[in-house]
């Protein structure tokens, strides 16, 4: 990838049943391009990984979450899978997480059913986004316009549908990321 996130640390936010290529794929593509990625999670040793309806690897936490700092960061990536924003939008310390690199204007990228956190985090209103198309009615209703894209950035924040967007989302996350600060990234 041609930007360069030399000195950057990315926080990846997640839990057990994640889906795997959606954080591997784009972890790699973050290290090749310079940044530092740090998995935090409410799980304090590993988390396990879905790939689609089966079981995949685990993975060790970086970071547990109740020692997790958002200004430790300058960055967040959230994967998808079914079961774990689900799971994550119900721990008021993961929303909490979440919605600080909003109010900090920091860059954020979420794949798939990622951003069901965005939405209890009440940051997608006025916001374009995608997502897995099972999201849509859930990101309208807290005050998103969905749209069909494959990959698509709003003053910060970038969002894909599934695992065959993520080339794109990957180029579009890194160049977010390289960035940095969005005055217009926000919180309403």
């Amino acid at each position: 990838m041609e930007r360069n996130l030399n000195g950057k640390k990315v926080a990846i936010l997640v839990t057990n049943g994640f889906e795997q290529v959606e954080l591997t794929e784009p972890k790699q593509a973050l290290e090749q391009a310079g940044a530092q990625t740090f998995i935090i999670s409410p799980e304090r040793e590993q988390v396990q990984a879905w790939q689609h309806f089966d079981k995949g690897d685990t993975f060790p936490v970086d970071v547990p979450l109740d020692q997790a700092r958002p200004e430790d960061y300058d960055a967040l990536l959230l994967p998808g899978g079914v079961a774990n924003p689900d799971q994550l939008r119900t721990d008021e310390r993961a929303v909490r997480f979440v919605r600080a690199f909003f109010e900090a204007g920091k860059p954020v990228a979420a794949i798939c059913h990622g951003p069901w956190l965005l939405v209890e985090a009440d940051v997608v209103r006025g916001r374009t986004v995608t997502s897995w198309p099972s999201l849509k009615t859930d990101l309208k209703n807290a005050g998103a316009r969905w749209v069909d894209q494959e990959v698509v950035v709003d003053q910060g924040l970038v969002t894909s549908r599934n695992p065959n967007d993520i080339p794109a989302f990957n180029r579009k996350m890194i160049e977010e990321f390289a960035e940095g600060v969005h005055a217009r990234q926000r919180t309403v």
